[in-house]
């Protein structure tokens, strides 16, 4: 990236000094994540928001954690999404009002079902959870949360990723019996909710296209190159790569297992490639670090430094994100649900 851009972000920041916080997520590239204060996964950002004295929230991600962000804010601050067209396409597989259509199915009969949504969701949809009495989680504390939402009633519907519902439904000992694919196609219109009377998991039929990518083969092929290596994924990652992998974890778990590997080991990681880089970057010289396969998520690549540095020349001039009130209202309740159930 041009020089040009880095002092530009340099000057405004020691300018604006604690008047202006830059957040991003670990999967943004290196060109970005060094001018970031704040990094982290979901979970460790969205802890960090509400203790914020600045008057400009810069977050470096997707538009769903800037959500997040400005719905933890206060009035007095602004938060601002660098690239606005930055989505999330895990997120818009679960349309808030498909949701509710399938949520008053479900609970038609009288019959309690949680919703608990992942967190790479709209506000829309945390507030649809919230007027069902769910919340939402991370893939840092979805055991916990699935805990908590299995002793709320009879049943958990769980959104939008399937693979992680599925892999913390394994770590909780469901079996695979009381689990339920469901067929939300058509607004729902062939969902029988007497068909699923029996199963304790309902999974919404979402997936990460990023983590998709990553194959048991690709395990097999690397155990038989080099036996002793270790292999480390991610949750949204189907079970069967999970199953042939060393351990799985958020993406701060990642970052950990990576720091306590032994010195010279070998450690292949299946998760977005700007981490992977990072981690390989970082103990170069200590360990080997390398990709299960590279995946890239292209709205996290929206956010560049050019990006950044035009952002901040018009923090004035550019539109800070908003969450209508009443979904705003809603959407921070099952939030903080999960901040105080996980404190």
């Amino acid at each position: 990236m041009s020089e040009s851009h880095s002092k530009i972000i340099t000057n405004i920041k020691a300018e604006l000094g604690s008047r202006l916080t830059i957040m991003g997520h670990h999967y943004q590239n290196d060109h970005v994540i060094q001018h970031c204060d704040l990094r982290g996964d979901s979970l460790e950002l969205a802890r960090k928001v509400p203790g914020l004295k600045s008057e400009y929230i810069v977050f470096c991600g997707v538009s769903f954690m800037a959500e997040t962000a400005a719905m933890l804010a206060s009035d007095q601050q602004k938060v601002i999404l660098p690239a606005p067209e930055a989505g999330c396409v895990m997120s818009d597989m679960a349309p808030w009002a498909l949701l509710d259509a399938v949520m008053r199915k479900l609970t038609a009969d009288g019959r309690r079902v949680t919703p608990l949504a992942y967190v790479n969701t709209e506000a829309a949809i945390k507030s649809v959870v919230a007027n069902y009495g769910g919340s939402v989680c991370t893939s840092a504390n979805a055991e916990t949360m699935l805990k908590w939402a299995r002793e709320q009633g009879d049943g958990v519907l769980f959104l939008p990723d399937a693979n992680l519902g599925m892999n913390t439904a394994n770590r909780l000992g469901i079996p695979e019996s009381k689990w339920a694919r469901l067929d939300v196609s058509g607004m729902a219109k062939n969902l029988n909710p007497e068909d699923l009377a029996d199963k304790e998991m309902l999974l919404w039929p979402g997936l990460c296209v990023i983590h998709k990518r990553f194959k048991a083969e690709q395990i097999d092929e690397i155990r038989h190159r080099d036996p002793d290596a270790l292999v480390v994924v991610h949750p949204e990652c189907h079970p069967d790569v999970v199953a042939k992998a060393d351990a799985d974890g958020s993406t701060s778990f990642i970052i950990k297992y990576v720091e306590e590997a032994p010195p010279g080991a070998a450690i292949y990681i299946g998760t977005e490639i700007n981490l992977v880089e990072r981690l390989a970057k970082q103990y170069r010289n200590e360990k080997l670090v390398r990709p299960l396969y590279p995946s890239r998520c292209l709205n996290m690549a929206k956010t560049t430094e050019e990006v950044l540095a035009a952002t901040l020349q018009d923090l004035d001039g550019i539109d800070a994100v908003t969450v209508p009130g009443d979904v705003a209202h809603k959407a921070t309740v099952a939030i903080e649900r999960m901040l105080d159930i996980c404190s």
